[in-house]
């Protein structure tokens, strides 16, 4: 099997969310954590995802590892690259979905691309160019005192034009309305006027089905999950292909690991607390040397029957206090270093599901895990699946981006597990 989707996204737990997606839309897709070596064995899937940490980190230096993905993933034979970013459009004017689309789009000579990051299922519209989050403009939502990239600007076009020196230009609602030719019809007359990128309105899933009808031949596509749901709904329509069975989970002890300080994630863990044993990491006794890895650990050990909660999670004003105090980067990375030793430690003692909240703690565990790669499986809410690592011991991760899930997702994918 020749995979036809290449994805390059920018964090682990966007990728993980494009890839459920796919799976549910009956397209396999198989995930990689950083761009695999020469001599990884590719699993057969018609989606390769390749996923980076390049949301937050120097622009330059995401440009060179998603041209390295990009290569990497043309080597393989896939016939349209998609580059995933945040349904929230998570970025500042300094990068990165900006850098990294446009270095894409001279890489592969390609004609003019899409910008679309609605996820309608999720509440992420776009509607007049402006991003959505629920009822309320992107900056006007929580992501405003989002601690690494504050979204202070709704309008797509300018946010990207911020970030690039390439042209946008915009496919209005009532273009999408009227199908896919239509769609069709306006991007060629936008490229035509010398524009690179378009941002495309979507305020329902039947809008993602209509856009990717009029794009299932581009080179390139960026946006997030969503229209890759409607990139595989076109290509199903065409091939008439049918769902695969997911791959089931390891049986084993649990825990949960949440570092994200989203407002829904703080939801999760408050719900979730109130019946379950709880730890807390805190970042200033991490600065002052206290052996606070050990003692989770043996919290954690102490708790397995109960599937326990070890987190970070605060609310900004706490999260302001701490970077205040330490710096973002170092509070950020002391966290990120606790999580991956607890999640080694956790799988030391027999752990063998995890579920993982927030894009930056998932990275943290999977690196230190050493997870090359994953399969998808089911979803447990939308964007949100079970995924079983290829190495050995496997290990069955959930990684969970911090604005994803119901407020009871962490019993609910338990269930039954």
């Amino acid at each position: 099997m020749a995979p036809w989707l290449g994805v390059i996204a920018d964090d682990y737990t966007g990728a993980t969310d494009l890839a459920g997606m796919l799976v549910r839309s009956g397209t396999s897709a198989v995930q990689f954590f950083g761009v695999p070596t020469d001599d990884m064995v590719v699993p057969e899937a018609d989606c390769l995802v390749v996923a980076l940490k390049s949301r937050s980190i120097d622009a330059a230096d995401a440009v060179e590892q998603s041209l390295e993905a990009a290569r990497w993933l043309l080597a393989q034979g896939v016939e349209q690259l998609f580059f995933k970013y945040c349904s929230t459009f998570d970025s500042t004017a300094a990068g990165n979905i900006g850098p990294v689309a446009e270095a894409l789009h001279r890489e592969i000579g390609s004609g003019i691309a899409v910008i679309a990051p609605a996820v309608p299922e999720n509440g992420r519209t776009v509607y007049q160019g402006r991003l959505f989050v629920g009822d309320k403009p992107l900056d006007e939502s929580p992501m405003r005192n989002h601690p690494l990239n504050p979204m202070t600007d709704s309008d797509l076009g300018r946010l990207f034009s911020a970030q690039s020196s390439l042209t946008t230009g915009l496919v209005s609602l009532s273009t999408v309305r009227s199908g896919s030719d239509a769609v069709r019809q306006r991007l060629t007359a936008l490229e035509a006027d010398g524009i690179s990128f378009a941002v495309v309105d979507t305020v329902a899933d039947e809008d993602l089905i209509a856009i990717g009808a009029a794009i299932v031949d581009a080179k390139l596509v960026t946006g997030a999950a969503g229209m890759a749901v409607g990139l595989a709904a076109a290509r199903a329509a065409a091939t008439g292909q049918s769902s695969a069975p997911a791959p089931a989970l390891p049986v084993g002890a649990a825990a949960v690991l949440s570092g994200s300080c989203s407002t829904a994630t703080q939801g999760q863990v408050a719900l979730y607390s109130q019946d379950h044993p709880s730890f807390l990491i805190d970042p200033l006794r991490l600065a002052a040397g206290d052996d606070v890895v050990g003692e989770a650990l043996a919290f954690a050990r102490d708790n397995l029957d109960s599937v326990p909660l070890i987190y970070s999670s605060a609310d900004p004003a706490q999260v302001a206090a701490v970077q205040a105090e330490l710096g973002v980067s170092r509070s950020a990375g002391l966290i990120e270093d606790a999580f991956a030793s607890i999640a080694r430690g956790l799988v030391e003692s027999g752990v063998r599901r995890l579920i993982v909240a927030g894009g930056e703690t998932s990275g943290a565990v999977v690196v230190g895990l050493g997870t090359s790669a994953i399969q998808i499986g089911e979803e447990v809410d939308p964007g949100v699946p079970w995924t079983i690592s290829v190495d050995k011991p496997q290990i069955g991760l959930l990684l969970k981006s911090g604005n994803f899930g119901a407020p009871d997702i962490f019993t609910k994918a338990l269930e039954g597990r």
